[in-house]
């Protein structure tokens, strides 16, 4: 017991210790971007500063939450730190509920690969947590060209685009409601009551879900319940989906497009599959869509409505706007995605058995799909507004393989297998972090 408290002491001792570095210095970029010109800081700070006031910023941003938090902190500091402050809470919740998610859902398989040094696992798990936040596209040293690639950023695209608040402002309820949603993939055809139900075997979704509420311990007693590694779903797993969704969509949408269609796509899948028989749970779990679908009605009242003379609404094309960034969209993806490409290749089986894996992949294919196929038309098209949601699929690409992984790893695999797998995501990491720098001193995103 002395020995298991202490590893959990290690562990929280060295993630508090990584949040408050990464913090410090995130922060400091995002003031940055709100004090700084719009030449050397580029970003929509300004913009977001006058929204948070409720004055002219000459754009449309019918997502409340980031703003509402900004202005609360408005209350007790200036403008450019409210706003500042906001980006930074959200930003770095977000790593702590995915620390908290692969505490629950690995730790014990990771620990058991490091018999004498157990607090090794801990470590690993909160060293990656942070590094997820950090990962960028693969770009090569100046001087060295690639054919078709244009620039670092456009066209490839990144889990982490340091210069959008609202993108980062929203992964929180994005990782939360993508953790909820893949633990009611495994159990919504059975229904839901009041009490927890107990299906046949646990799984990784469940795991996984339920490790985030039980992590927050005494926080609330209804969440704290949520599912173990053997326990279904209730009515309120049900609740606390549709509100992370809506919160996320009330945040920034872009998540929530690729999510409702990735989940609807799968929903009718089953249901056809099943011959209409689950009928009934789809429509019970169709019903936590509604609020978010009428929050996306207003938002897109607001952002899709045409100018005088312009065209407006969302139009179909094949590549034409991703074609404006990149002359080599192959290539492109496997700068954008070649750690997450690298496990799936390796991990080809684990799409059957863990859904966490699964959905990820799912999410990520819908969010190309959107890229590749819609454009926003008016005198945005050239934006490529859609290129945010295969942003969000970027990233949930690179936390579920790190839900295939981290295992893996704990199970101490063949060397050369593990390397095949870990050395794509450090050069993804030192891409990262150097990309990260690059925008710290100044220099442009693209």
């Amino acid at each position: 017991m002395k020995v298991a408290k202490k590893n959990k002491i290690i562990d929280v001792l060295v993630f508090l210790v990584l949040l408050a570095v990464v913090s410090v210095i995130t922060f400091t970029l995002f003031y940055n971007q709100t004090r700084g010109s719009e030449a050397l800081y580029h970003s929509d700070m300004k913009a977001y500063i006058l929204e948070m006031q409720g004055l002219d910023s000459g754009y449309s941003f019918p997502y409340p939450v980031f703003f509402k938090i900004s202005a609360f902190f408005h209350l007790f500091v200036n403008p450019q730190l409210a706003v500042a402050l906001a980006t930074l809470l959200l930003n770095s919740g977000a790593m702590v509920i995915v620390k908290l998610a692969l505490n629950y859902h690995v730790l014990a398989q990771m620990e058991d690969g490091f018999p004498k040094r157990k607090w090794l696992a801990g470590v690993i798990i909160s060293f990656v947590s942070i590094a997820l936040f950090f990962v960028s596209m693969l770009f090569p040293p100046e001087g060295i060209y690639l054919p078709g690639i244009k620039f670092e950023y456009l066209g490839v695209f990144t889990a982490n685009p340091f210069h959008n608040a609202t993108y980062m402002a929203a992964r929180p309820f994005t990782i939360l409601a993508y953790l909820w949603f893949a633990k009611l993939l495994d159990c919504y055809e059975q229904g839901y009551s009041g009490k927890r139900r107990v299906p046949k075997g646990g799984t990784a979704a469940g795991q996984l879900a339920g490790g985030v509420a039980a992590s927050f311990g005494q926080a609330a007693e209804g969440v704290a319940t949520l599912a173990g590694a053997q326990q279904g779903v209730a009515m309120y797993d049900y609740v606390l989906f549709a509100l992370f969704l809506l919160l996320a969509t009330m945040t920034k949408p872009s998540f929530t497009i690729v999510m409702v269609g990735a989940a609807g796509l799968i929903m009718v899948w089953r249901m056809v599959r099943s011959k209409f028989q689950n009928f009934w749970p789809t429509i019970q779990l169709g019903l936590c869509f509604i609020p978010t679908f009428i929050d996306l009605l207003y938002q897109f009242k607001g952002v899709f409505v045409p100018t005088e003379g312009e065209e407006g609404g969302i139009g179909f094309t094949f590549g034409k706007i991703w074609g404006l960034y990149t002359d080599n969209l192959p290539l492109a993806i496997c700068l954008g995605v070649g750690f997450p490409l690298a496990v799936l290749v390796l991990n080809w089986k684990q799409l059957k058995t863990n859904t966490l894996f699964r959905f990820a992949w799912q999410i990520y294919l819908m969010g190309f799909a959107m890229a590749f196929f819609l454009y926003e038309k008016g005198f945005r098209w050239a934006d490529f507004n859609f290129s945010w949601g295969y942003m969000c699929g970027i990233f949930f690409a690179f936390l579920g393989s790190m839900m295939v992984l981290l295992p893996a790893t704990g199970q101490k695999k063949k060397p050369l297998w593990l390397a095949l797998q870990w050395g794509p995501f450090l050069w993804h990491l030192a891409c990262g972090i150097y990309y990260f720098m690059g925008i710290a001193q100044g220099q442009m995103y693209y």
